[in-house]
């Protein structure tokens, strides 16, 4: 790898009056901006402001992993997981979305962070991780095959965005073997406070070709 490059926890920042001091929602929106204004990928048409997003990384950290990865100080991607439902029986599943900066893919951002992801999901106890993608998407259809995703079943037309209507793929990846009687997951801080938290999160960085 060329420069610092690192995989790391996101930072919210401070949020006072709907303004965000420090923290890496600028740089997520800065990403996320084009994938929700020029592409139907996201159903989100209209980019959440950075104090929105800032709080999102905030919730979402209470429970499970918001990841950066950070080339030389900036923030050039990111991976989250959130719970796929709220019902009590799905607490051992989530989905994932992840999201590379356009001067920083198909440079192992996206791989890199779903690699560290897996590992610090299993961790906490989750069984399966899921993700939901527009199709057609070559790339993404490529990037998912890639990395353990079966492609479970498609939904055409489901939604219409950027002036079409999309079909929808659904995609599952195992995590975790499924035993009797699991325990509920181990939320997110807890996991980061493991003896081996920097090697863990640092599980992806090996496939980031920078």
């Amino acid at each position: 790898m060329a420069g610092d490059v690192r995989i790391r926890v996101a930072e919210p920042g401070t949020i006072t009056g709907g303004t965000v001091a420090g923290g890496d929602a600028a740089a997520v929106r800065d990403i996320y901006a084009h994938f929700c204004e020029s592409t139907p990928v996201t159903f989100e048409e209209r980019a959440p402001t950075e104090a929105q997003l800032a709080d999102r990384i905030a919730s979402t950290l209470e429970t499970y992993p918001w990841l950066v990865c950070e080339r030389d100080g900036e923030v050039v991607g990111y991976a989250y997981a959130s719970r796929l439902r709220k019902r009590r029986a799905y607490q051992w599943v989530v989905e994932l979305s992840v999201y590379a900066a356009a001067d920083a893919r198909r440079s192992g951002v996206g791989r890199g962070l779903y690699e560290s992801m897996f590992a610090i999901l299993e961790r906490q106890g989750v069984r399966d991780a899921y993700a939901v993608t527009t199709v057609p998407n070559p790339e993404t259809v490529r990037f998912h095959e890639r990395l353990g995703f079966e492609r479970l079943g498609e939904f055409p037309a489901i939604g219409y965005s950027h002036d079409d209507w999309r079909d929808v793929a659904w995609w599952r990846r195992p995590i975790g073997p499924k035993t009797a009687d699991p325990d509920p997951i181990a939320p997110f801080p807890e996991v980061r406070e493991s003896p081996d938290w920097e090697s863990l999160v640092a599980t992806g960085e090996p496939s980031l070709e920078f």
